[in-house]
């Protein structure tokens, strides 16, 4: 009896193994790829998805980046109701869409519109990644366009955030199409004097990499994300050598010259802001 009353008692009650029960929801926690830090989503959320541990930067909405820089309540998107066909009937392709669609809430990989940053206009466009991979097709392709031409008729600074795999397979020719005409529009506002600001994200590949997305005034990119044309594996098959470890990586990029800036998710805003404000200062002047 004695023995029974002083003996330790058990802090916690056992579980059997395999009969553990967790009630933490799904979506709460996040677990940094880098670092390997599991944090709660809501605080990387906050700090623009950049971990608060490491600095490594999470993939982006096209909806939570324009959140992010825009002045608030400042943007009018373009072509919100523009969506993909099936032009060579490909198999399953429709379907995939409508998956996307209702996963992203998008109707495609694209958002376009105008805004302001810093009270100065711009017109942007920001690729999602979550839909179809951020590949481009047809209406990626027009969308992009338009907001080219739109930027012309203003004469307005513009933005594009990129993020792709590269050419939509299942639109095949008239995907890869859209590299020439996005191209053609960009140099054609270029040659009025037209200010065209980009920014890659991660991953920036495939016929996006090799044509407006590397064809801004000002190229930057966001820290580790990987830019580039063809695969990693492809290019040491074909040259039969081995590539650097941080090979296509936008540090990678910055040292070889192939880039202006490699800027943090913190330092983005203040940064467009300033040089928006250097150009239109700039436009000012009488030569």
């Amino acid at each position: 009896m004695i023995k029974n009353i002083f003996s330790k008692k058990k802090k916690y009650a056992s579980i059997p193994f395999g009969h553990a029960k967790y009630d933490v929801p799904e979506g709460i926690m996040t677990k940094c790829p880098k670092c390997k830090k599991i944090m709660y989503s809501k605080e990387i959320e906050k700090n623009l998805k950049v971990c608060n541990n490491c600095g490594y930067h999470f993939q982006m909405g096209a909806r939570e980046r324009i959140a992010s820089l825009l002045d608030h309540g400042s943007f009018l998107e373009y072509d919100s109701d523009m969506r993909s066909g099936n032009p060579l009937n490909f198999e399953g392709y429709l379907e995939k869409l409508e998956k996307d669609k209702e996963k992203t809430k998008l109707n495609e990989a694209v958002v376009t519109g105008e805004g302001t940053i810093g009270g100065f206009p711009v017109v942007i466009a920001v690729m999602d990644a979550s839909f179809r991979m951020g590949s481009m097709g047809s209406v990626v392709g027009e969308k992009i366009t338009r907001a080219i031409e739109k930027a012309k008729k203003k004469n307005i600074p513009f933005i594009i955030f990129t993020a792709s795999g590269g050419a939509r397979m299942q639109e095949g020719v008239l995907s890869l199409m859209q590299m020439a005409k996005t191209s053609a529009a960009l140099k054609l506002f270029s040659d009025e004097g037209g200010l065209i600001i980009s920014v890659m994200t991660h991953p920036t590949t495939g016929g996006v990499s090799a044509s407006f997305a590397s064809l801004g005034d000002y190229n930057f990119a966001e820290p580790g994300a990987l830019i580039g044309f063809a695969g990693r594996r492809i290019i040491e098959q074909t040259i039969r050598e081995e590539l650097p470890e941080d090979f296509q990586t936008a540090e990678f990029l910055l040292k070889h010259g192939q880039l202006d800036s490699v800027l943090h998710r913190h330092q983005l805003r203040d940064t467009l802001i300033n040089l928006l404000d250097i150009h239109q200062a700039k436009g000012d002047v009488d030569w």
